[in-house]
Formats: structure tokens, sequence, C-alpha cells
């Protein structure tokens, strides 16, 4: 079908899609969720086509997804023991059609393969120690892609064809690796640094460079702050050389990373949306708590700008804050009104998309 981003589609029926399942509730390795029950019969916009993605249970690199969408919709942990990564949902093509599309009946139903209690009863068991371990999208990703090699110039056609991605931000992004794997060659014979100076004097063109160490020598404390920070808050992350002085060489925080993907964000102005007490580790399918609660900001996502291998990859994982990079600002503060303005209109066009269905 080749769906596109800002295509309206709307999500088939219950009884169509429990007839593309298998009796473990998948298609092609792929869980329908029981929480994307309450989607069927519903109109949304394409949010990008899910034809790649990137895989963090073994090896953090790029896969790809045939006929796969993503919608704005995301899991809302109910069925996963109160996860709290707020994971963007995958649907297959044959869930979803389009709307202005009369013709597209599925060509066959297997009314008895699955029902919605097999659906349910499949995000979870109990492992040989007897403790709860959980099945969702993000643990099977191995399961329903296949390995995607970044050389593949295919997948950046599609990101462009697609909808999901602009030529500009594809070349921004060759060139950041490109000149990264240079400065990496070029430290061992002394002048790396040079280079990454050289790639901040044209930082109007795409930004600090992102993958600097941190202040703070391993095997230090590395500082912390609790600011207590609530849904609806608005903060100011602070700038990148600030939180540079958080981190540790490897650029760590009490062993959380702060990734080059959140180095675009730094400095401006956003509204929480959560606070992340407890997730399901994708590696062990487990849950686990957090010691030191992290923060989820609205519209504050991965955007694969730099990451290595798994560029323009379009999961959009949130990324997670700590409280010390981030300071609260007032609703009148300059330039808190238009983050809010622009975070309502987000919102806004989420709502439209329900209240259309």
């Amino acid at each position: 079908m080749n769906m596109q981003v800002g295509e309206w589609i709307e999500v088939r029926s219950k009884e169509e899609i429990l007839g593309t399942l298998d009796k473990m509730g998948r298609m092609e390795g792929l869980p329908f969720m029981p929480q994307m029950f309450e989607y069927c019969g519903k109109r949304f916009k394409v949010y990008k086509r899910a034809h790649k993605t990137c895989d963090f249970v073994y090896t953090m690199q790029s896969r790809s997804l045939p006929n796969g969408v993503h919608l704005d919709l995301r899991c809302d942990g109910a069925a996963y023991g109160g996860c709290q990564h707020t994971c963007l949902l995958y649907w297959k093509e044959a869930w979803l059609k389009r709307v202005d599309d009369d013709s597209s009946a599925l060509a066959s139903v297997n009314e008895a393969a699955c029902t919605e209690a097999d659906v349910s009863a499949g995000t979870h068991a109990l492992n040989k120690d007897n403790e709860i371990i959980y099945t969702c999208q993000a643990t099977e990703i191995p399961d329903f892609t296949h390995p995607l090699s970044w050389w593949d110039v295919r997948q950046y056609i599609e990101d462009y064809t697609s909808g999901n991605t602009s030529i500009s931000s594809l070349l921004k992004g060759f060139a950041y690796g490109a000149f990264s794997t240079i400065s990496r060659v070029r430290t061992y014979i002394g002048v790396g640094r040079a280079m990454r100076w050289f790639y901040d004097v044209f930082e109007f063109l795409w930004g600090p460079y992102p993958r600097r160490p941190g202040k703070i020598p391993e095997g230090q404390p590395t500082p912390t702050l609790s600011l207590n920070l609530q849904p609806g808050e608005l903060v100011r992350i602070k700038s990148y050389n600030e939180i540079l002085t958080t981190l540790t060489t490897s650029g760590k925080n009490r062993g959380m990373d702060f990734d080059a993907e959140m180095v675009p964000y730094c400095g401006r102005i956003f509204r929480v949306k959560k606070r992340v007490t407890i997730f399901l580790d994708e590696k062990t399918r487990k849950l686990v708590t957090v010691k030191n609660p992290c923060i989820i900001l609205e519209n504050v996502i991965c955007q694969s700008r730099y990451s290595d291998c798994r560029m323009s990859c379009p999961r959009s994982i949130y990324s997670w804050w700590r409280e010390i990079w981030l300071e609260r600002v007032s609703e009148s503060s300059e330039g808190a009104v238009n983050s809010a303005a622009e975070t309502a209109s987000l919102a806004n066009t989420v709502s439209s998309v329900s209240k259309e269905a």
C-alpha cells in the first residue's frame, strides 16, 4: 500500500484484525497489543512509514520492517505492568485501510486463528524463576524485522519519498556521519579536536558537535538534583555546556547516558509529560523500578540525526532527562508562551484526529 506521511487511514475492525493474527496474536512476528483494539474503526493520519526501526534488544542498529506504519499513537503500558516507556505503536498495513478506498476488503480472513483473549494472554508469562516476564512489540523487534545495513541507499530514498524526512535533514545527517567518522580517525594523529572545532564554526548550519566528553573523571561521583517536576510544568533544558559539567568523560550521569540526539533541544523550553519511575527492560522482559525518576518532555524525541548505523529511524523514542539537566520556568517566561502554543497546536492536531474518528 505504501502509505504516505499525512495520509488519512482507518483502523480496521476488531474482527478483521483478529483474522490476520496467529494463535499468539501476531502477524509476521509483530504482536498486536491489547490497547490497540480501542482504535479499531477510528481514523488517524499516518505519522511515519515504519519501513525500518532500531533494535535495542541486541544490536542497537537498523532493522527493516515490511509493510509497517506508525500512527501518532503510543503504548499506555496498562497491559505491561504500568510501563512508562510510552513507545510508538507499530501497525501492519493489513490492519489499516485508506479512508477514501471502498474496495480495500481483506483478501482472506481466518476467523478461528486468534481471539481477543489470546492477544491478552500473549502479553505475559512466568519464567523458570516464577517471575513475570512481558512480551510487547519492543521486546520482539528482532523477530519481526530483518537486518538493514547502513549503506543500503534504498532506505534513504524511502525516507524521503514516504515523507518521513526532508532532503536537507538527510544531507545534514550524511555530513555529520562523514565528519564524525573522519574526526575519530584523525583523533589518533592529533587533529580530531581541531576538526570538531571546525564543525562548531558552522554551528548555524547543523548545530554544535553533539558528542563531547563530560567534565567529570570516570570513577568520580556525578551530581544530582531533585526538582520533583510534575506533568504540565514548564522547564528549560540547560545549555549543552552546563550539562557537560554533570557528565563523566563517557557522557553519563549516575549511569544514564546523555545522548547526542538530546543536544538539539538544549536551551529550549518544553512542558513535562511524565515522570518515569518504572519501565519494561526490552532485553530481560522484566519491569525495572527507576531509583532516580527521569523526566519525559512533550514532543522531545529521538530524531536519529546523529545515531550511528540507524540514521532517520522513525521510531521517535522519548528522551529521558535527569532533573539536574532542567530548570523550572514560569508560564510568563520569555519563550514560554510560544513553547506552550506549539505544544497546544500539536495536541490539538492529535485531538482533532480522534474527534473526526
